[in-house]
Parts: C-alpha cells; sequence; structure tokens
C-alpha cells in the first residue's frame, strides 16, 4: 500500500515536470496527459489483478478532442450505411456527368474498397489468442487511438486557422487569364482552393486513421496465428496492411477523382462553360497541398512518439537492466508498442496518401499544359490516365496480397521459411500484373493522332518507373538487411565497442545515397528522352513530351504503391505482435516466430522508406515543372529556366539547403529531450520499486505514456511550422527586394531554387538517414540471433548504442523529409501568388 502511495506521489510530481517545462500552448496537452493516467490509474485499482510473471494494462482515454473524428466515431451503422450510400450514388452521378472513364474509375475504387473491407473482416475473424494477450493488445489499441485523438485534433486546429490564411491571400490573387475568360472571380478561387485544401486535410487524416486502426485489432490476432504457423500469422499480418494499403490510395484516387469531377460539373466544363478542362487541374492545388500538411505534422508528432518511446526502452531496459526487449518489466514497454502504431502505421498511411494525390495532381496539371500547348481535340484521357493508373494499383496490389497463401506449397516447405521471400513473391505478382496493365492504359489513352505510336514511348516511361521502384527495393534491402555485408560489417564493428559501431552505421549510410541517386538520374533522363522523342509537338513544331514522361515514369514507379504500404504495416503489426507475445509469458517457439517477423518487418519498413523517397523525388521533379508552369499561367509570360549565377537566386538556393538540415536538426533533437523524459522516469521506477525486477510490483506504464505523448504533441510543432512558414517567408522577402531593386518575378525564381536545392538536399540527407537507421537496427538483430556473443554481450550492448542513435533517424527525421520536400512543392503551388509581382 505504501508503494501504491509514493507511485502516485510520484506521479502527480512527474507531472508538475512537464507541465513546469511547457507552455501555455500546451495547456490541452498537458490535460490529456493527466487525464489518461487518472483514468489508468482507476482501471487498475479496481480490475487490475496480479500474476506470476504476466504483466497486463488496461488503459483508457480521454473523449475525442477532434470533432471531426468525434462525428465519424459516433455514427451507428445503421446510419453510416445509408449515408453512405447515398455519398456513392452522388459520386456516381458526378461521374456518369463528367466521362465513362470517370465513371468506371469510381466503380473500380469503391469495388476495391470493398475488397479491403472484406480483409478486415478476414483479419478481425480471426482468434485473440488468450485473455492475458488481448488485454495487452487492448491497452495498445487505447494508447494508440486516444494520442492518435488528441494528435489530430491539434493539427485539425492549425489546418483551420491555414487555411483562413489561405482564403484571404486568394481573395488578394489575381485569376490567370483563363479563369478570368471563364468568369472565375476572386472569391470563388478563394472558396475553392480553401475547400480543396480541407478535403485534402481530412482525407490524409483519415487515412492515417485507417492505417492505425486495423494495425491495433490484427496485432494480437498475428500474435494468436503465430501459436500455430509462421506462415498464417505472416498471412495475417501481410493482409491487415493489405486493408490499410488498398484503403489509402483507394481514398486518394477516389478524393482527387471526386473533386475533379465536381469541379467538372459545376463550371460545365466542354459546354457552354468557358473554363477549360486544361486548366480544372490547376484548381486541386489546396487538395495535395492540405494532404502534405496533415502527413508532415502526422509523421512528426508519430515519429517523435515511438522512438522517444523506444530510445527509453531500450537504454534503461536492455543497457543498464539487461532484461530483454519488450519484457514486461519495463515501464516504457506500453509507450514502446503504441509508438509502433502512431509513428509507423498511421503516419506512413497519411504519408502514402499524400505522395500519390501530389503526383497525380502534377500530373494531371502537366498533362493538362501538354495537350493544350499541343492542340489536343480531346484532352481528357491524357488528363485522367494518372487516375486509371493508380485504379490499376489497387487491382494489381490486391492480386499480390491474395497470392500469399496460409500454407506453402509442398515443393517449398522448408524447415525455416524466410518470410520476405514470401511477400517479394507477392510483390513479384503485382509488378507483373502492373507491367500489363500499364500497357493496356497506355495503348488506350495516349495513342495521339498527330503522333502515331507515341503511346509506345510512353509506355517505356512506365517501365523505366517500375523497374527504378524494384531497385529502389533492392538497393534498400541490401543497405540494411542482415543477410548481406554492409550491416554484418556494422555488427562485427560492434565488437570493438560503440564509437566504431557508431562510425561503421555513419559510413554505410552516406555509402547507401551513391546507388539510389543513379538510379534517380537514369530513370528522370531515359524518362524525359523517352517522352521528348515520341513525337508529340506544339504549334511550332517543338518536341514537347519530355516533362510527361518523367509523369508517367513517376506513375509506374508508384502503380504497386499499395502492395509496398501493405509490406510496411506488416512491420509494426509484427513488432506489436511480439510485445504481445513477450508481455503474456506465450512458449518460447512463438516468440522465436514473432521474432523472425519482427526482424523481416525491420527490413520491409526500411525498404518502404527507400521506395517513399525515390517516389517522392520524382513527385518533386514534377512539382516544380507544374510550379513553373503556374507561374507562367499566372503572368502570362515564359518562366522556363531558374539562372543561378543571380546572388539573390543562389541565395534561395543555399537557404532551401539550410532548411532541410535544420528542419532534421529539430526532429532529431525533439526525440532526443523526449528520450530523456523516458529514461529518468523508467530509471526512477526501477530505483524507487525494487519489487519490479522481481515481478513483485507492476511497473507504472501510464505514466511513460503520458510523457511521452504530452512531449510529442509539444515538439511537432517547432519544425512543423519551420516547413510550412520559411518557403512563404523567403518568397515575399525576395518579392519584396525585387520590387525595390527592378528585378521581376525574382520572389517566383528565388523560391524555385530555393525548392530545387531543398530537393536534392532532401533527398539525399532522407536516403542516409533511412539506410543508416535500419542498418543500425538489423544490426543489433543479427548479434541477437548470437553472432557475436549474442545478447548480453558487449557486442550487444554497442549495437544498442547504434540502434538508439539511428532510431530517430530512421523513423522521425527521415520519413518527414519525405513529406518535407514534396510540402515545400505544393506550398509553392499554393502560395505562388504571395511571391509575384
Amino acid at each position: 500500500m505504501a508503494a501504491a502511495n509514493t507511485g502516485s506521489s510520484d506521479k502527480k510530481q512527474t507531472l508538475g515536470d512537464v507541465r513546469a517545462r511547457g507552455s501555455s500552448s500546451s495547456i490541452s496537452t498537458l490535460t490529456y496527459a493527466s487525464d489518461q493516467m487518472g483514468k489508468i490509474k482507476d482501471l487498475e485499482a479496481d480490475g487490475y489483478q496480479e500474476k506470476s510473471k504476466s504483466y497486463v494494462v488496461a488503459s483508457s482515454y480521454p473523449n475525442n478532442s477532434n470533432p471531426v473524428m468525434k462525428l465519424l466515431t459516433s455514427l451507428d451503422l445503421k446510419v453510416l450505411v445509408p449515408v453512405a450510400g447515398v455519398c456513392a450514388l452522388c459520386m456516381l452521378i458526378l461521374g456518369f456527368k463528367t466521362d465513362m472513364v470517370v465513371l468506371g474509375i469510381m466503380l473500380a475504387c469503391m469495388g476495391m474498397l470493398g475488397f479491403a473491407a472484406y480483409l478486415a473482416q478476414w483479419v478481425l475473424a480471426k482468434d485473440e489468442g488468450t485473455p492475458d494477450m488481448a488485454e495487452v493488445s487492448e491497452a495498445i489499441r487505447d494508447g494508440a487511438e486516444g494520442f492518435f485523438r488528441t494528435q489530430y485534433g491539434t493539427i485539425t486546429k492549425m489546418a483551420a486557422a491555414l487555411s483562413s490564411l489561405i482564403y484571404v491571400i486568394y481573395m488578394f490573387r489575381p485569376p490567370t487569364p483563363e479563369q478570368q475568360a471563364a468568369g472565375l472571380s476572386r472569391s470563388t478561387l478563394a472558396f475553392l482552393t480553401t475547400l480543396s485544401f480541407l478535403l485534402g486535410s481530412l482525407c490524409s487524416g483519415l487515412s492515417g486513421y485507417v492505417g492505425m486502426w486495423v494495425a491495433v485489432r490484427a496485432n494480437v490476432r498475428v500474435a494468436g496465428a503465430a501459436r500455430r504457423t509462421a506462415r498464417e500469422a505472416l498471412q495475417v499480418a501481410l493482409r491487415a496492411g493489405g486493408f490499410s494499403g488498398l484503403m489509402v490510395v483507394g481514398m486518394t484516387v477516389l478524393g482527387v477523382t471526386v473533386l475533379f469531377s465536381a469541379l467538372y460539373v459545376a463550371f460545365n466544363v466542354g459546354g457552354d462553360g468557358m473554363l477549360d478542362v486544361e486548366d480544372v487541374p490547376l484548381l486541386l492545388v489546396g487538395y495535395g497541398f492540405g494532404a502534405s500538411f496533415v502527413a508532415l505534422f502526422a509523421q512528426l508528432g508519430g515519429g517523435i512518439y515511438t522512438k522517444a518511446a523506444d530510445v527509453g526502452a531500450d537504454l534503461v531496459g536492455k543497457v543498464e537492466a539487461g532484461i530483454p526487449e519488450d519484457d514486461p518489466r519495463n515501464p516504457a514497454v506500453i509507450a514502446d508498442l503504441v509508438g509502433d502504431n502512431v509513428g509507423d502505421c498511421s503516419a506512413r498511411g497519411a504519408d502514402l496518401f499524400e505522395s500519390i494525390a501530389a503526383e497525380i495532381i502534377a500530373a494531371m496539371i502537366l498533362g493538362g499544359s501538354l495537350a493544350k500547348k499541343a492542340g489536343l481535340e480531346d484532352p481528357l484521357p491524357i488528363i485522367l490516365f494518372p487516375l486509371v493508373v493508380h485504379t490499376l494499383d489497387l487491382v494489381v496490389s490486391a492480386a499480390g496480397i491474395l497470392s500469399v497463401r496460409s500454407t506453402a506449397a509442398p515443393a517449398r516447405q522448408q524447415a525455416v521459411e524466410d518470410p520476405y521471400s514470401v511477400m517479394k513473391q507477392g510483390y513479384s505478382v503485382s509488378i507483373s500484373l502492373a507491367v500489363i496493365g500499364l500497357g493496356f492504359a497506355t495503348y488506350s489513352m495516349l495513342e495521339v493522332p498527330s503522333a502515331p505510336g507515341c503511346w509506345l514511348h510512353f509506355y517505356c516511361c512506365g517501365l523505366v518507373g517500375i523497374v527504378t521502384a524494384y531497385s529502389f527495393v533492392w538497393i534498400t534491402q541490401y543497405y540494411t538487411d542482415y543477410k548481406y555485408r554492409p550491416v554484418r560489417a556494422i555488427a562485427e564493428a560492434s565488437t570493438t565497442g560503440h564509437g566504431t559501431n557508431i562510425i561503421a552505421g555513419v559510413a554505410l549510410g552516406l555509402e547507401s545515397t551513391a546507388a539510389p541517386v543513379v538510379v534517380i538520374s537514369a530513370a528522370v533522363c531515359s524518362a524525359y528522352w523517352l517522352g521528348q522523342s515520341s513525337g508529340i509537338v506544339d504549334k511550332a513544331g517543338n518536341e514537347i513530351g519530355g516533362l510527361f514522361g518523367t509523369a508517367v515514369a513517376t506513375m509506374g514507379m508508384l502503380s504497386t504503391a499499395a502492395y509496398v504500404l501493405s509490406m510496411d504495416v506488416f512491420g509494426p503489426i509484427a513488432d506489436n505482435a511480439g510485445g504481445i507475445v513477450e508481455m503474456s509469458q506465450q512458449p518460447e517457439h512463438v516468440r522465436e516466430i514473432t521474432d523472425l517477423l519482427d526482424a523481416v518487418g525491420n527490413t520491409t519498413k526500411a525498404t518502404t522508406k527507400g521506395y517513399a523517397i525515390g517516389s517522392a523525388a520524382l513527385a518533386a521533379f514534377l512539382l516544380f515543372s507544374a510550379y513553373m508552369d503556374e507561374v507562367t499561367s499566372f503572368t502570362g509570360k515564359p518562366f522556363t529556366q531558374v539562372d543561378i549565377a543571380v546572388p539573390e537566386v543562389w541565395i534561395g538556393g543555399l537557404l532551401g539547403s539550410m532548411l532541410v538540415y535544420l528542419f532534421s536538426a529539430y526532429a532529431c533533437s525533439a526525440v532526443g529531450r523526449s528520450a530523456q523524459a523516458v529514461v529518468n522516469e523508467v530509471r526512477d521506477q526501477f530505483l524507487q520499486r525494487p519489487g519490479i525486477m522481481t515481478y513483485q510490483e507492476k511497473p507504472d506504464y501510464a505514466r511513460c505514456v503520458s510523457i511521452v505523448a504530452a512531449s510529442a504533441l509539444r515538439e511537432m510543432i517547432k519544425p512543423g511550422c519551420l516547413a510550412v512558414g520559411a518557403p512563404c517567408l523567403i518568397g515575399v522577402t525576395f518579392r519584396l527586394l525585387g520590387h525595390f531593386t527592378g528585378q521581376t518575378l525574382l520572389g517566383a525564381r528565388v523560391v524555385a531554387s530555393m525548392l530545387m536545392f531543398a530537393t536534392v538536399s532532401g533527398i539525399l540527407m532522407a536516403l542516409f538517414l533511412n539506410n543508416a537507421g535500419g542498418a543500425w537496427d538489423n544490426a543489433k538483430k543479427y548479434v541477437e540471433t548470437g553472432a557475436f556473443g549474442g545478447k548480453g554481450s558487449e557486442a550487444h550492448k554497442a549495437s544498442i548504442t547504434g540502434d538508439t542513435v539511428g532510431d530517430p533517424f530512421k523513423d522521425t527525421a527521415g520519413p518527414s523529409l519525405h513529406v518535407l520536400i514534396k510540402m515545400l512543392a505544393t506550398i509553392t503551388l499554393v502560395m505562388a501568388p504571395l511571391f509575384l509581382d
């Protein structure tokens, strides 16, 4: 009883320390932390029963502070189904009034969303294992959903404030000549851009929720399946990831399609309306910016949460206390498992959503520009082509997911089956079907009468993108999987100490940037010249298909995005399953299965990050081209080159590069500060409650959860505001400088330079951070298999140090840079009026 009283006193003192370190803007965050701690304490007092060597925690979180999410989660199925049916009918009517291709896209998306629902039902029908396993899973689920609600409540408020700013800016922005001719007023454009921004933000948030929703329910079912066979556990985890992947891609395509159709019908494009169909995609840029805005804060907040908890749990639990990973005696273990969901599942769903949305919108803008310059009679097929490709993505990815069976073929039965090889077989199925589908789509939609055979050039561009995607997956696997030399070299370096481990990891990260850059360079050049030689020319006879060729290559790279996201979500689900098995004290053979899946999950997460940065690089190139086209549309002056020999333009590039490094520093330091609080808390609990190590006292998991949650929500603001505010500040400053020095379009040129240099620096930095962090993590896993002394050895302790250094690299700063380089491009598209004379 005395120990309980002491714990209660310490709990209040810790919350006071957090409050003292916070600012007035953190009041709601601290209230959330206080409420959750109190509720968990009450539940523990009322319902917890001590069990020998088995620690479970029940948890509860405050009601949703986000009104949108509160409304969605409070709807009854009897209400939700009819509402969804009415919405679907309205969408189909819009599609029918736009074009039969649009109607087909909508029907296909709805069908694949239905298939995703089937996958969810299939996963949820699996058993949850033992009652202890279910209790641990419930604690993780409550923790993840509670943090998600509070985090997105904060993001909602920021998005609402930014949408007001966008509306004000567009009220003072002159329309393009085409928009003026169509009779679009400033108030109409302001309303449309603001609405599309809010719609993109909402859909991005829903994508994040979908990714997390299935993960926190599938983890215990994977753990339950692991009690039977490794292949069944693999299939459950992959299908759970498949639900997330199909839902995210399906919502992305459906959202852009519905918005395009609504604008098409509202302005009577192709009828008596004056707005040309080629100009409609420019009205969608707000959607991409909204998706990027939410994804950035989701990735930052989730990444800070998951890595602060992970670092704190590892440094004190593994290194100082010498207890295994996910040991129930570790006070930070629940926070660590919650972090896997909010950092890897929720954030990655929002990340991929904005990647695809940005790529689709940029490709539609470039397609419209190409159709206008070439004078095509029917520009709609080339504009709708990106939507068709990503609809095919849903179909081929579904086929790949279904190809992974619950039992191996008799000829392939072996003692230990490599789960990664099984998933790559499914990926090969998806890629093979994508090659066929892409050929059919290009032949049907990109054949131009004035340029016979041009579809074949664009088909080859798509193949370049598919080869690039596969190359990125293979390169990342080589540098992050312990089956290959680079990771084993880090493990070997751990035998001589912590310092040599760090040196080896940094060197690997730097080396790993070379091959991807060569691949990206070859892909961009090949796709550009294939498109340029397609035979499509403007009225002056100049070849103009190059940029659209790179757009098709980007589509090809993302043509299996849903399956890749499935493999990515597989990772944290498998990690959680391992934690549930460890905390519920399951037999050793079950833990061996989940350890194998967890190790593979580290590789799939790393390869997905490599895939994401590769697609981000190509998408950023498209968005940069779209920005230059937009400036041309607004000013009526050609804007095709950026001269970095102009001092101000060169300075803009320097500032863009600096932005990447400063953003990364803010993200890493945020994890460091949050992790320090967790380390101190875990040490205090071990010191004040010695019975924890002998299973006589239960750790206070809630305190670590609340500390990490409060810190993550507070720390995500600074780097996020830097990313949003810096481009606007740079553009406005140099616009004013250009006004006083007589340099036309200086603001637009400096922003273009900033965007160019930030993209290049961001790609390299993200590759370094992702691959170094993934390699450090798997070097630790390799040592834990028994290499170089195994668990508890000095090499193991050194490898844990490397892993903790790499944690903020690969799961916070690196993935956030994927979003940053695309958000910089979308924010310049939306805020372009600020930079123009």
